[in-house]
């Protein structure tokens, strides 16, 4: 039973104090930053950080750019999904060039306007 309570409400989160799980954490980081050098990232992190101590408002305005950006993407797509839903029904619209007639005959019953006259 405690396999499934564990898949179920996972693990207690390990504490990266905690002697069991210290020397797992160290080689995780380390793992982490040597993956970082190699890449580059690093190098990449700290020119980003540079720019944005050195230029508050510009940084500030490009993450709001971003930010607006991806959400307007996100209205548009939805919109677009949204309109494509309302054209693609299982009931194809009939054609144009089928007489409609909304008088009583087509329900078997004799026309009223007919019967005025």
């Amino acid at each position: 039973m405690g396999k499934w309570k564990n898949i179920i409400l996972g693990e207690k989160m390990p504490d990266k104090d905690d002697p069991k799980y210290r020397e797992k954490y160290e080689k995780d980081v380390e793992a982490g930053r040597k993956f970082a050098r190699i890449t580059r990232i690093d190098r990449l992190a700290g020119h980003v950080q540079r720019f944005a101590e050195r230029h508050r408002g510009v940084f500030l305005g490009i993450v709001i750019a971003i930010v607006v950006g991806c959400l307007a993407v996100n209205i548009v797509h939805f919109t677009e999904a949204l309109r494509l839903h309302r054209v693609r029904n299982a009931y194809p619209a009939p054609p144009d060039s089928l007489p409609i007639r909304r008088t009583g005959e087509s329900y078997g019953m004799p026309d009223i306007r007919s019967l005025e006259e």
